[in-house]
């Protein structure tokens, strides 16, 4: 006959037997009021949810029950109610982006049957959208391509990590490694105050200033160019990279350097051959942030190149700039209907996993980063 030990190896069945039986004593424990107050609080913020979903008139009403119902928790047995409403938080943020996610992909889902095309046999969903180069959403056979777009996009991103990338870890590098207490005092504050300006105003000034200066100094054909949205992105995304990158860096052990330091090496030796070797998966997910933070960038594109779809030739000229995803959807999405606004979903499934896989990619790499400086330690 099988030991418990041989049917639960693991070990997660007696834990979460334990944990149920622990909540069980906390529920046994806890007052009725609190106990009412809680599954008042859940209904009525599951009411919300159905009601807002439905656009019910009674939303409202459950919401001022959930409202009232975390009030008198929070009188009464105030520790209890932050916990509930901590949880309650953490749900709903699952709920939502799970609701929008589903949306999305909701939404492109008619132009992806309809555009299907045939591989080996096998009905691929959207194949034509992909296969084409072509977007004419008014001509009488209309096409929806998302190669046009998608080239400028990865254009855009490049351009934009080579700027923020370097620049980006050296400013870390410089910030925590090099300069003094009140530089560093001042210089992060500031880099850090970068992020909050809006992007129309990068935007505005890479057009009226940027993109003039180059096309007289250099003779270009037009003013919007991936080469200087790419640029332009770059500058905004910095703040991200430095700001990570820094955390990073200043997550490496002290005595790793010192060690360095007391053989011998120099300043430099020790931040090229120990302080960033050791940060490199963190610094890496500081560039992956940067460049999430290009792919998804709207209004700078859109302020900056011509809207009008085109592949530039050859493939990877950054002299013409014809348009992205974002700029596509914040162009277009206020006028189209029907297959074209699904289209425009399209371009927003593919911008969402694209910064999806970047995101967790980012955060892979920090537990590998972590996990690392552990055993360092």
């Amino acid at each position: 006959m099988a030991t418990t030990n041989e049917r639960d190896p693991d070990g997660w069945q007696a834990r979460l037997a334990s944990r149920f039986a622990r909540m069980g004593a906390v529920v046994q424990d806890t007052e009725n009021d609190a106990v009412a107050a809680g599954v008042v609080g859940a209904v009525s913020l599951a009411g919300a949810f159905a009601g807002f979903l439905v656009t019910s008139p009674y939303t409202s009403v459950c919401i001022v029950g959930f409202l009232l119902s975390v009030g008198y928790g929070w009188v009464r047995h105030q520790e209890l109610a932050a916990k509930g409403v901590t949880m309650a938080m953490t749900v709903s943020t699952v709920v939502i982006l799970s609701l929008i996610t589903v949306f999305i992909f909701y939404e492109a889902w008619p132009i992806l049957q309809d555009r299907s095309g045939q591989v080996l046999g096998v009905t691929v969903p959207g194949l034509e959208l992909f296969t084409t180069t072509a977007w004419t959403p008014a001509e009488g056979t209309p096409r929806y391509s998302m190669l046009p777009m998608i080239q400028g996009t990865v254009l855009v991103t490049i351009i934009a990590t080579a700027v923020a990338g370097p620049l980006g870890v050296a400013a870390a590098l410089f910030i925590s490694e090099i300069a003094p207490a009140p530089v560093r005092e001042v210089v992060k504050p500031g880099v850090e105050i970068l992020a909050g300006i809006p992007s129309i105003v990068y935007g505005f000034i890479g057009f009226t200033v940027l993109s003039p200066w180059a096309s007289d100094q250099f003779d270009l054909v037009g003013q919007g160019t991936y080469l200087f949205v790419g640029i332009v992105v770059g500058l905004m995304a910095l703040p991200t990279v430095v700001s990570v990158a820094e955390d990073a860096i200043n997550s490496v052990p002290e005595s790793m350097k010192s060690g360095s330091l007391a053989l011998g090496t120099t300043d430099w030796q020790a931040m090229t051959t120990i302080t960033l070797p050791t940060a490199f998966s963190g610094v890496s997910a500081a560039v992956l942030l940067g460049v999430g933070r290009a792919i998804g960038e709207t209004m700078a594109a859109t302020v900056m190149l011509r809207n009008t779809p085109r592949v530039a030739e050859p493939l990877y000229n950054v002299f013409y700039g014809f348009e992205t995803l974002t700029s596509l959807i914040a162009a277009n999405y206020g006028s189209s209907s029907g297959l074209q606004k699904d289209a425009l979903f399209v371009a927003g499934c593919i911008l969402f996993v694209s910064v999806l896989t970047l995101s967790i990619g980012s955060q892979l790499i920090e537990e590998r980063m972590d996990h690392d400086l552990g055993r360092a330690e």
